[in-house]
């Protein structure tokens, strides 16, 4: 006897649906997209600069031994009454995504004359074209392009970071730029600056610093490297200065 039949004869009601879990569903996607869109607020939102949480020197810190700044790229005025400084590898991840805070960096508080901004090269030996890239910037700094190289590579550092043959994109990158390409090419496969990015990595190994990015505002370490906190405590040294 078919079910429907049997229902009929007997009177039995037919079975219920299974409740479905589609509400239940949506309501678990709604509440981790807003934690996703929480968190990253909370990443790069700016805490006030007055605030507690924000870094501050070690107890009887040392000022930063400006002497050393000759070993980085600088850029921004010699008497900025606030210096910041990076120690980074153009193949780490973590400081591709810091160098948006450098770049607004450098549009905000250098291009004003409010901050300089020191680039310390710290090339990690576990990525092979980090080496090849710091001296593409170097190369092209050559030519009054350090700085339009240097955006250059942390802007397409997936493209070139397990490449076999960087030489050959960052002279293709070179010539984007309008830089004299045997010349750039020439400065490359000659390591003409290897040893100044060096020479970088040994004022790294004085300092104790290990890890990139590591990010300095005069002698202040940020501990959450990113726009958020660096113009909180460079607002902070700013008014500090103001104040003396």
């Amino acid at each position: 006897m078919g079910e429907a039949k049997r229902r009929k004869e007997t009177g039995a009601p037919a079975p219920r649906k299974g409740k479905s879990n589609k509400p239940l569903m949506i309501g678990v996607a709604v509440l981790i997209l807003a934690a996703v869109v929480f968190g990253l607020s909370f990443m790069t939102s700016s805490p006030e600069p007055t605030s507690d949480e924000l870094p501050v020197a070690a107890p009887n810190a040392e000022p930063f031994p400006s002497e050393l700044d000759q070993f980085g790229i600088s850029v921004g005025p010699g008497d900025a009454p606030v210096v910041v400084r990076e120690f980074a590898d153009y193949q780490c991840p973590a400081c591709g995504r810091f160098s948006s805070a450098s770049k607004q960096l450098k549009q905000e508080y250098v291009d004003t004359g409010k901050v300089r901004f020191v680039y310390f090269d710290l090339p990690l030996q576990q990525h092979e074209n980090a080496m090849p890239a710091a001296q593409a910037a170097r190369c092209a700094g050559d030519q009054d392009a350090y700085w339009a190289m240097h955006d250059r590579l942390y802007d397409s550092q997936t493209e070139w970071s397990g490449s076999n043959d960087p030489v050959a994109t960052f002279t293709r990158y070179a010539t984007d730029l309008g830089l004299e390409e045997r010349r750039f090419r020439r400065c490359m496969t000659t390591e003409l600056h290897r040893e100044a990015v060096e020479q970088s990595r040994q004022v790294a190994m004085q300092l104790r610093v290990t890890s990139t990015p590591t990010v300095l505002v005069d002698n202040i370490r940020l501990t959450r490297p990113g726009w958020g906190q660096l113009s909180a405590v460079v607002e902070r040294e700013l008014a500090d200065h103001q104040q003396q």
